[in-house]
């Protein structure tokens, strides 16, 4: 599976950003999706995570009430809509998928497949 990011930029604090993730390759299995986010210095952080189906959604302390995470199954796409945007949430976004084997599987991690990332930065 190939993952390709796109939509990170510079947006002033408060503001808002929506990230894509298309996948490519062996889409025709099942697989939960997720955004992971790392800052300089910083480990890499699990932002938000969706299943197959059902949008069971699972999302980080820090981001939650400001992020939503979204999919299209018939387009292979996952979105991450970041509203309300702090300093603190500047990172390199990267997408992920793993494959399961329920359509309803929570998408916690570990992620098997990653992309090259999105560089959102936020300014104060």
């Amino acid at each position: 599976v190939q993952l390709q990011a796109s939509g990170g930029g510079l947006v002033q604090a408060g503001g808002s950003l929506r990230l894509s993730c298309a996948g490519s390759g062996r889409t025709a299995s099942t697989y939960v999706m997720g955004w992971f986010r790392q800052a300089p210095g910083k480990e890499r952080e699990f932002v938000a995570g969706i299943s197959f189906v059902g949008g069971r959604t699972w999302y980080a302390d820090s981001v939650q009430g400001r992020v939503t995470i979204s999919r299209d199954n018939t387009k292979n796409t996952v979105s991450l809509q970041m509203n309300s945007l702090k300093p603190e949430d500047t990172a390199v976004y990267i997408c992920a998928a793993k494959p399961v084997k329920g359509l309803f599987e929570i998408p916690l991690p570990p992620y098997d497949y990653w992309g090259q990332g999105t560089l959102v930065t936020v300014s104060s």
